[in-house]
């Protein structure tokens, strides 16, 4: 190999100057490997970060064995189903504990399990919901009453009957 390839090679690896690297390479009679080693000794290169392998298990923390891993895998695979699962159960408690009830100047008009209330939506939703928003002009508030804490749809329905209370004022006005 010619002096300038050396030197090239040298300088590209140790990522020094060409009179550096040339002048390693004197010192060291032409050989790379001894020039490399000069220049890292010199602090003029920087050597590379220290690095171990090995095959033992116990010392190689950031690995996880394979049966752990197929568990893992397994659990996320079944995770979406238990999921839906779950929630199913969530929402079927929650439709057979709780009531929707139809209030009409502060008397209790109609009260009906939310299982009959879904199951109606599911047949006639046109129909039924047309009904309910032409009953919230009509002076009728709704709610819902039950086991569970339901004050966030409390409220949507409070919303809903001041915001038809609105727009019959306004229509009054005109």
């Amino acid at each position: 190999m010619e002096q300038l390839e050396k030197v090239e090679k040298l300088r590209e690896r140790a990522n020094v100057s060409y009179e550096e690297a040339k002048e390693a390479l004197e010192a060291c009679g032409w050989d790379l490997l001894d020039a490399m080693v000069y220049l890292e000794k010199s602090g003029k290169a920087k050597a590379p970060a220290q690095e171990s392998y090995s095959t033992s298990y116990e010392e190689q923390s950031q690995f996880v064995s394979v049966k752990d891993k197929v568990e893992e895998q397994k659990e996320a695979g079944d995770g979406f189903f238990k999921k839906m699962g779950k929630l199913f159960r969530i929402f079927v408690r929650k439709c057979r504990d709780n009531s929707f009830c139809i209030m009409r100047k502060e008397e209790e008009v109609l009260k009906v399990p939310v299982v009959l209330m879904v199951l109606a939506l599911l047949i006639s939703w046109r129909i039924l919901l047309a009904a309910l928003i032409v009953g919230l002009f009509f002076g009728c508030h709704y709610s819902f009453q039950g086991k569970d804490d339901l004050t966030g749809a409390n409220d949507v329905m409070e919303k809903a009957s001041e915001f038809a209370d609105k727009v019959k004022e306004e229509y009054e006005k005109l």
